[in-house]
């Protein structure tokens, strides 16, 4: 603003920003924020210029090393350099141009090296490259480069389609590799119980047929002290299993039990042959024990 239009001796400049004077239209000073004097008529404000951080959006079209056509958006920030005022108003016809075909240049060179991917996860690489070769040529002008950004990736409409189908593709055969994990695990898990099923049950029957076996002997022990011979003890202990077992399966009530005829004769037919077996089964374990003798004498 000045005071006294045309000859007036002051102007002012405001707060972040600064004025060109001119003498005879050749460039006299730089005047910054506050009241100022100049010369009527011999002196005018050729311009002036903001010293404020201020933004240009670039939107770049470019293509990928995997032949991908991508839009990115580039926000600069940057403002003129207090002690390049000079080279800001008269070097630099239009920065917005300027900087622009920069932003161009760099992008074009940085992201045709890179993959679609690469481009998403590189961006800040990007915008570093593009901050340095901006900063290197804008100096020269008067202008300082703040920041550069990335601030949209935006690939071809199909390719974002196909992404998305990988991806999820992706996200379902990790999935199903959970999955079969975790069924391997329930597998190997159920076998493994099983397994140790078995093995205590089979311990079960070891243990209880040991257990029996102890008991016929020591039957059959008691026997003999009362002149029973073992041949007889065995036959008597065998019968009375027998008629234990029919006695338990007469106690249930939901068992069906056919009897065949019981007669006297009949069970002593049955101990006879019970007392038969066993005696063959004694001179066959004997005979074999001699056999094994007359091949080992020193046993």
């Amino acid at each position: 603003m000045e005071i006294f239009s045309g000859t007036s001796f002051f102007f002012t400049v405001s707060q972040q920003s600064a004025a060109i004077i001119e003498r005879f239209g050749k460039f006299q000073s730089i005047r910054n924020a506050g009241l100022q004097f100049k010369l009527p008529i011999l002196d005018q404000v050729a311009g002036r210029v903001s010293l404020k951080i201020q933004q240009l959006d670039v939107i770049v079209e470019t293509k990928t090393s995997d032949d991908v056509f991508v839009k990115l958006k580039v926000s600069v920030q940057y403002h003129i350099l207090r002690d390049k005022i000079y080279e800001a108003f008269y070097k630099l016809e239009n920065p917005h141009d300027q900087i622009t075909s920069y932003v161009f240049d760099t992008v074009r060179a940085e992201v045709p090296k890179m993959k679609i991917d690469d481009v998403f996860e590189k961006k800040d690489d990007i915008a570093i490259a593009i901050k340095r070769d901006l900063a290197k040529a804008m100096d020269d002008y008067g202008y300082g480069i703040v920041k550069a950004l990335v601030t949209d990736i935006d690939p071809a409409t199909e390719v974002k389609v196909a992404m998305n189908r990988i991806n999820a593709a992706e996200r379902e055969k990790l999935a199903a590799e959970y999955e079969a994990e975790a069924d391997r695990i329930r597998i190997v898990a159920k076998a493994r119980a099983e397994a140790e099923s078995k093995r205590l049950q089979g311990q079960g029957i070891a243990d209880q047929r040991r257990e029996i076996a102890r008991g016929l002997e020591e039957s059959v022990e008691v026997l003999n002290k009362v002149g029973i011979n073992s041949q007889e003890a065995s036959a008597l202990i065998v019968v009375t299993q027998h008629y234990d077992t029919l006695q338990s399966m007469g106690e249930n009530a939901n068992s069906n039990l056919i009897l065949l005829p019981n007669t006297p004769d009949n069970a002593s037919n049955l101990l006879t042959q019970m007392v038969t077996s066993f005696s063959a089964s004694a001179q066959i374990g004997e005979a074999m024990k001699k056999q094994k003798e007359l091949k080992d004498p020193k046993k």
